[in-house]
């Protein structure tokens, strides 16, 4: 006789391999693809297929017809025409006429990477190392060459040099006084609090509402700093027209937007450094500058290169001040490249836009990469 009870394995219910049991098994077996799936999904569609249809615009000459867009590839030509003709001198600026301090400087940087990829290599860095190193070597000579070229030889420069400008000494600027900032109100003052938030207040307003009011601040005939103007003899100087007032006015409101973010992010670093060791140095008789540099900034550097780093990669993408202050002018000496690129697409010429996003995002990439792996590790690496 059959025994009166029976065990049941899994996957072999009364119901079948698709009963009620099973079927529970199968979906707790198969949860995480589940929970990640419209993620992957939301992905694929707004990022990963229109990065695809983006390359196929860089390659192409694209042209409106009634039945749609037509597309002719002409494969890098939209690449190599940033660099050679009418297009360069926007993209790189006007390279001809080197003097010869833009040579030496050119020769210099064409040194100093050599040399640090002949010590790389004495330091027995990977096959992989080398690779990524001779990367960003080229990267550095080649920009040091633009500069040479350019800047070093009284020669314009294109929106590739304006973009590096904004980058580096705008991201300087709001490091230094955000820290600064930071560093204040992290000492025992009154009022710290009230402070703390009036800081804070920039980072929530709008760039294009940041850009509105300085553009109406900075107005020279009916702006609320008019009589300041007036008073220091600038009443007929209209800061638009000159090149590096313009490019220093939007660094000034880019900066007032962001310095908010390094501030609070370094904030939270300095409340976090260990004050014991600051009071024994304080006991031994540390300087204030001392207890900085041997003490509070080995804690913070790590935040302060992640911060750093993570407000380059927003730098690149500048295109909402210079538009709405000066319209990328005067000439192209405000005009970023995301904007050199924005005003491409709106003139329809759609292959030329997406070639220079694309070369915007080769800088970013080997930017960027190069200052985490030599900077940012680098620092992480000392700090354990």
């Amino acid at each position: 006789m059959p025994s009166a009870e029976t065990t049941y394995q899994p996957g072999n219910s009364p119901a079948g391999p698709f009963g009620a049991g099973s079927w529970s098994e199968w979906v707790d077996r198969h949860s995480r693809t589940f929970f990640i799936a419209p993620a992957v999904i939301l992905i694929l569609i707004f990022a990963i297929f229109p990065t695809f249809y983006s390359i196929v615009f860089a390659l192409s000459r694209v042209k409106f017809t009634a039945n749609g867009l037509r597309f002719r590839f002409v494969w890098f030509d939209n690449f190599l025409a940033q660099f050679s003709g009418n297009e360069q001198a926007h993209f790189l600026g006007k390279l001809a006429n080197v003097s010869l301090l833009g040579w030496a400087f050119s020769f210099v940087a064409l040194a100093l990477a050599l040399w640090w990829l002949y010590r790389s290599w004495r330091k027995g860095a990977s096959w992989i190392g080398m690779a990524g190193r001779l990367i960003s070597a080229a990267m550095f000579v080649f920009l040091g060459f633009i500069l040479g070229a350019t800047l070093l030889s009284g020669n314009p420069w294109g929106t590739l040099m304006t973009t590096l400008f904004y980058v580096v000494v705008g991201c300087t600027v709001q490091f230094v006084i955000g820290t600064g900032l930071a560093f204040l109100c992290s000492q025992p003052i009154s009022g710290k609090n009230f402070f703390r938030v009036l800081f804070f207040i920039p980072l929530m307003i709008t760039p294009l509402g940041v850009g509105y009011a300085f553009k109406m601040v900075l107005d020279i005939t009916k702006g609320p700093l008019q009589p300041l103007w007036d008073a220091i003899g600038l009443r007929d100087w209209a800061w638009s027209t000159d090149a590096w007032a313009a490019r220093w006015f939007v660094i000034l409101g880019d900066s007032w937007q962001w310095i908010p973010f390094i501030f609070i992010v370094m904030l939270a670093a300095l409340e976090n450094v260990s004050r014991d060791q600051v009071e024994a140095a304080q006991v031994d008789g540390a300087s204030g500058v001392q207890i900085f540099r041997d003490i509070t900034w080995p804690q913070i550097v790590p935040v302060a290169v992640t911060v750093i780093l993570i407000r380059m990669i927003e730098a690149f993408k500048i295109v909402d001040l210079p538009n709405i202050m000066t319209s990328g002018g005067p000439g192209i000496a405000t005009e970023s490249m995301t904007l050199h690129s924005y005003f491409l697409w709106r003139a329809n010429d759609m292959g030329s836009s997406a070639a220079v996003a694309y070369l915007l995002l080769i800088l970013t990439v080997v930017v960027c990469a190069s200052f985490f792996n030599y900077v940012v590790l680098g620092q992480l690496r000392k700090a354990k």
